[in-house]
């Protein structure tokens, strides 16, 4: 092999001795600053990466959004110029410019429900307003049954402790047992059948439910008391039924009202208490609704029975019980009447006793009546012929006081016609 090249040879590195110390890892040492830098730079492209992701889908749901309101957006622009028609004539050109420059439909908030509304707010005046129908609803609506007023209805239930009655208004008027009627009702379903037609007052108005509080008792003792302030103005007597006593007098029920007499206004005053269970004649002394207060007089009944015989122009025999200054008291069997000093005589008398004397017996003309008061005017000038003739002949008038009666009565007729004439020819002549 002496013509063949021979390859060199590599060179080997020399071998560390064995003990031979070795060199220390070389570390690549990165800063801490450099590597937020990094992190910071990762993620910020990251971020803009997704931001650039939501905005082309925000992109994409706000197109089709402006998509579906364009295409209702002309919809809702016919109805606001269809309601808008009557005020374009006052609108002026820059009202137009500036609300074709706002209404281009690229701002869709322009035909939210709050702006439509507004452009379609109407005034009252624009509506139809008929006063005869809104009187008729407030008529309608007018709430049924104030205090002190009488309705009319119909029983609809009956309960134990009262009666419901259907009375027109939104709930039934309420009345309770104790105010169904006068005295005690043992059975109201009975007495207060279904169906039956009652006229009551209204005691109370209606509550938060509608529902009124209604009485029977109070509408009878309303009619009771207007019945026996009539009956008192016309001077009526009345027959009671005495059914208590007391120290100062008895009781009695008239008309379903609680009346008293006095014992002074008795007949028999001493034994006031033998009166219980006997009816006697009664009158009126005083009647107060307000007060509930009815006081009765046997004693004015007897007078007022007497009234009920004597007229104006009846001549009466009385005698005389007392002389005042002003005229002579006549004792009329039961009743005292007036004879006034300027109806004695039609002449001149230096004294009231120059005529008359206490205990003597009289005839005299009534010529007034006052049945309410109890007083009774007399009058003896009218017997006389010449004036005077009372204190000359006082004998002769008594004598002949029937016939002069009879020419009297007839003047006093006159007296109240002609008035009434006088009366008339003054119309006449107006």
């Amino acid at each position: 092999m002496a013509g063949s090249d021979s390859q060199p040879k590599k060179a080997i590195p020399p071998k560390p001795a064995a003990n031979a110390p070795r060199k220390p890892l070389q570390v690549m040492h990165i800063s801490r600053k450099a590597e937020e830098e990094v992190i910071a730079k990762e993620s910020s492209k990251k971020d803009i990466s997704d931001q650039s992701k939501d905005k082309r889908f925000d992109e994409k749901v706000l197109d089709e959004k402006e998509i579906s309101l364009l295409k209702k957006a002309p919809e809702q622009k016919k109805l606001i110029l269809d309601d808008s028609k009557e005020n374009f004539k006052a609108t002026t050109m820059d009202d137009l410019l500036r609300s074709e420059n706002n209404s281009d439909y690229k701002n869709i908030e322009a035909f939210d429900d709050r702006n439509v509304f507004e452009q379609k707010n109407r005034t009252v005046d624009e509506f139809d307003f008929d006063e005869d129908e809104f009187l008729a609803a407030l008529e309608e609506n007018q709430p049924i049954g104030t205090t002190g007023e009488i309705a009319k209805g119909s029983v609809i239930a009956v309960e134990s402790d009262g009666i419901y009655v259907d009375i027109g208004g939104k709930a039934p008027g309420f009345m309770p047992k104790n105010e169904c009627g006068l005295g005690v009702i043992t059975n109201l379903k009975e007495r207060f059948p279904k169906g039956l037609q009652v006229e009551v007052l209204v005691t109370r108005e209606q509550n938060a439910d509608g529902m009124v509080t209604i009485s029977c008792r109070a509408l009878e003792l309303r009619k009771s008391w207007d019945k026996v302030q009539n009956l008192a103005k016309e001077g009526k007597v009345i027959r009671v039924k005495i059914n208590g006593f007391n120290r100062g007098g008895v009781t009695c029920d008239f008309e379903g009202l609680r009346g008293f007499i006095p014992r002074s206004q008795l007949e028999d005053g001493e034994n006031h208490q033998s009166l219980v269970s006997k009816t006697i004649n009664t009158a009126f002394l005083e009647v107060n609704p307000e007060r509930r207060k009815l006081v009765l007089s046997e004693k004015r009944a007897a007078m007022a029975s007497r009234f009920s015989e004597l007229e104006i122009g009846q001549l009466i025999e009385g005698e005389i019980l007392t002389i005042k200054p002003y005229g002579f008291f006549v004792d009329l069997k039961g009743v005292s009447g007036l004879l006034h000093h300027s109806m004695v005589t039609n002449g001149s008398m230096r004294s009231l006793r120059e005529v008359f004397q206490t205990g003597e017996s009289i005839k005299a003309l009534i010529t007034d009546l006052d049945p309410s008061r109890g007083r009774i005017g007399l009058n003896t000038a009218l017997l006389e012929g010449p004036p005077g003739e009372l204190i000359t002949d006082k004998a002769k008038v008594m004598e002949e006081a029937d016939e002069r009666a009879v020419k009297a009565r007839n003047s006093l007729n006159k007296e109240k016609v002609d008035p009434q004439k006088e009366k008339k020819d003054i119309n006449l002549s107006s």
